[in-house]
């Protein structure tokens, strides 16, 4: 069911009316009271009660806020102008905020693609869009976001993993954008038929579970290590290949296999080591 905007009266003229008209009525019935005049008190009395009941119809809409107005059950419209209005006195009104809001989920415990534990948590930004949509379409809409919401949380921690892979996959932890992006694609694909539009979708906390996080921990400190000595050694090993070549190119020492076999050993030593070297002096000849 679509939104369908309707017309109402400004609620102030109308009330003024009103008021005047059961003046005029109240009037009416005390002077066919004096006169004995019946047709003029049953007038007067049954102008008097209509009155009444229209004032039935009053109803406030605050800025940001939609009225959504039923006859017998039946939808009629809805209504946004805000301030005092009035329609018909059988009308229904259901005033549905349409104000932008937020929500954190609770911290969920999730397996990550690669089957890992892991505890998260989203930030939640929405709004209602369809005001019969969010009414009619759902029992409770603020309960279906909600509920929606962390069925999407799942969803989404599940089918990425924790940390990146060699393969470039995207990763919870190094991809924030990409998959604030994929949460809020599937909460708009869930809570569409709620007339709801979510604003924006992000991570507020992302963690290994507790039983594992030690381990996961050490798990990426030896990562760590293993890039950074990867990295020390492909700098040693080209600057060692430097070296050699310059030496050659300047014709400053001549060195057969063995000597050049112990000047490589003995530079990849100094410059991959992770504490300063002790030089020793040679006073001798090389041998």
């Amino acid at each position: 069911m679509k939104e369908l905007e309707i017309r109402s009266w400004p609620g102030i003229p109308v009330l003024i009316l009103v008021l005047a008209l059961l003046a005029l009525a109240v009037w009416g019935f005390i002077d066919g009271v004096r006169s004995g005049d019946g047709m003029q008190l049953t007038i007067a009395l049954v102008a008097a009660i209509v009155l009444l009941v229209s004032l039935a119809g009053f109803y406030m809409v605050e800025p940001n806020q939609a009225a959504v107005l039923t006859l017998f059950g039946k939808y009629v419209g809805t209504v946004k102008e805000q301030g005092l209005r009035w329609n018909n006195p059988f009308f229904s009104a259901k005033k549905v905020s349409l104000r932008v809001r937020n929500f954190e989920s609770g911290r969920l415990k999730v397996n990550e693609l690669d089957g890992s534990p892991i505890e998260i948590a989203a930030v939640i930004v929405w709004k209602v869009v369809d005001s019969a949509e969010a009414v009619f379409n759902v029992d409770d809409y603020e309960s279906f976001v909600h509920v929606q919401s962390e069925a999407a949380i799942r969803a989404m921690a599940s089918s990425h993993p924790y940390d990146q892979h060699e393969d470039g996959q995207i990763s919870l932890r190094s991809h924030a954008a990409e998959i604030s992006q994929h949460l809020k694609e599937q909460l708009d694909e869930r809570l569409t038929t709620a007339g709801v539009d979510v604003l924006e979708a992000r991570i507020s906390h992302l963690a290994y579970a507790p039983e594992i996080a030690q381990a996961m921990l050490q798990r990426q400190q030896a990562n760590a290590v293993i890039a950074a000595r990867t990295r020390i050694v492909e700098g040693a090993v080209s600057m060692v290949e430097m070296a050699l070549e310059q030496l050659k190119a300047k014709g400053m020492v001549e060195l057969d296999d063995e000597r050049r076999a112990h000047m490589v050993s003995n530079l990849l030593v100094v410059l991959c080591s992770d504490r300063a070297t002790q030089p020793v002096v040679n006073t001798g000849s090389l041998y």
